[in-house]
């Protein structure tokens, strides 16, 4: 092959296929993380034992993390199952050029971030975002 031919083969094909995979290995690990850091609440555990809410159970947090592509999710599921990982990777587009939003929409998750939550007393989202970049070297390998 030709330099050019070369450069054009990698430009079109191969560039894209490995950014594609190390996007895609980033947005995963993140995701992992920030679901694997959100606290599931165990009323006994609070300091007002007895204050949890009707029918309260714990894990809604955890099953709303929300995965968009371009657009950002809205809504707040219903539910409290251990499925947030599967859920939320399942739509991670194979084209991975564009906007990804990993999104938490329950009305307490800013309280969670700021350190609400004794089981995240440093928050999810912003220790995550420190290790962006150690989690960048540990996907490119």
């Amino acid at each position: 092959m030709s330099f050019t031919a070369d450069l054009s083969k990698f430009c079109h094909k191969e560039a894209p296929e490995k950014t594609n995979k190390i996007v895609r290995g980033v947005v995963i690990e993140i995701a992992n993380r920030l679901i694997s850091r959100s606290p599931v609440g165990d009323a006994s555990k609070w300091q007002q034992p007895g204050s949890a809410p009707a029918g309260y159970v714990g894990g809604h947090f955890r099953h709303n993390w929300q995965y968009g592509f371009n657009s950002v999710p809205s809504a707040i599921l219903d539910g409290v199952e251990n499925d947030a990982v599967a859920r939320t990777l399942g739509g991670l587009p194979v084209n991975v050029g564009g906007v990804h939003w990993l999104v938490n929409n329950t009305p307490y998750s800013e309280r969670i971030e700021a350190g609400w939550s004794g089981q995240a007393p440093q928050g999810i989202v912003g220790l995550t975002e420190l290790e962006l970049p150690q989690i960048v070297r540990e996907v490119i390998g």
